[in-house]
Formats: structure tokens, C-alpha cells, sequence
């Protein structure tokens, strides 16, 4: 199927669902949806980063240091979770991702309720080639190196800079 044509919940400012969409339709007409977010690291702590690829239908080419992406109509926000984790990272098995936090992300052209997850991938990893151009498992201090250098998705960006001022251990 193609991804502009998944359907996507439509939520409020609350994220009580109030109906449905295509996910290229929530786009264009800035309906609020949900999506996910999970920082996917190795065994040695280090943290998944990827570079989007060009034919994204949001943010194309752009760097993220989260995995994920929309939640489906019905389907649960830890349920989409590992299914995202796993197809972005293009392995089975992994353990359910563990919650950390969700946030409203809002930015004038778009919005969608944003659930942010951990997960710990000590397996090999085979990455979408649709989904993902480039990719590397960072250590902490390289990825905050880059911070400022790669142009980075705008609401990955902002979940990472929540979880950094939450205070949350990520060595």
C-alpha cells in the first residue's frame, strides 16, 4: 500500500480520536494525528541515527535520531511502537519498546500527539532503504557534537531536546 493512502485517527488537543483520514489528506489539511518516536540503541548504549530519504512525504533528507513514524487508525501507540522500530531497523523480535513520555508537537503547519519510547536493539540491523539513506549507532557525546551541524527533523528535534531536559540518563 502506499503510505499516502494509510489511514490515519484524527485526534483533538485532548488525543480523543474524532475521525478518520488518509495520512496524504491529515497532511495537506493539517488534521492532527499521533505518531511515534523510538531512540533505538545498541548494546553498547550507542543511539541509532539515520538520515531520511529524499522521497520522504515529511522532512525528505533530513536527519533524525529517533525511529518511528504515524500510528494507524485503531492501532495503539505501544503497538505502533514496535512495529515501527522493528520495519525502520528491519529486524524481529525486539523487545516492546518502554515509554518514556508523550508531547503535543505543533508547529504551525502540522501537528500531531507525539509518543516518545526506548528500546534496546542488540541485534543486526537492515534498515528500510525506502525509509532510510544513511545510518550509524552514535555514542552520546557524537550525536550532541552533531547536533548543531546536521539539519535535523524538526519534531525529532524536539522530542530529543524534552527528553534531554527531562533529565533522563541516556549514558
Amino acid at each position: 500500500m502506499n503510505p499516502a493512502d494509510e489511514i490515519l485517527d484524527i485526534v483533538d488537543e485532548h488525543d480523543t480520536v474524532t475521525g478518520q483520514a488518509r495520512r496524504a489528506d491529515a497532511y495537506a489539511r493539517n488534521l492532527r494525528h499521533r505518531c511515534v518516536f523510538i531512540l533505538a540503541r545498541d548494546a553498547a548504549g550507542r543511539i541509532f541515527v539515520h538520515r531520511r530519504t529524499p522521497d520522504k512525504l515529511v522532512f525528505p533528507s533530513l536527519y533524525d535520531v529517533f525511529v518511528g513514524g504515524v500510528v494507524g487508525a485503531g492501532e495503539s501507540y505501544d503497538d505502533a511502537a514496535l512495529r515501527e522500530a522493528e520495519e525502520e531497523l528491519g529486524v524481529r523480535g525486539l523487545p516492546r519498546p518502554v515509554p518514556l513520555f508523550k508531547f503535543l508537537y505543533e508547529n504551525g503547519e502540522q501537528s500531531w500527539w507525539s509518543s516518545v519510547y526506548e528500546v534496546r536493539c542488540e541485534l543486526p540491523v537492515y534498515p528500510q532503504v525506502a525509509e532510510v539513506a544513511w545510518h550509524d549507532f552514535l555514542p552520546l557525546d557524537e550525536v550532541e557534537r552533531r547536533m548543531d551541524v546536521w539539519e535535523w527533523v524538526p519534531d525529532g528535534l524536539a522530542a530529543w531536546r524534552r527528553l534531554r531536559s527531562s533529565g533522563f540518563a541516556l549514558s
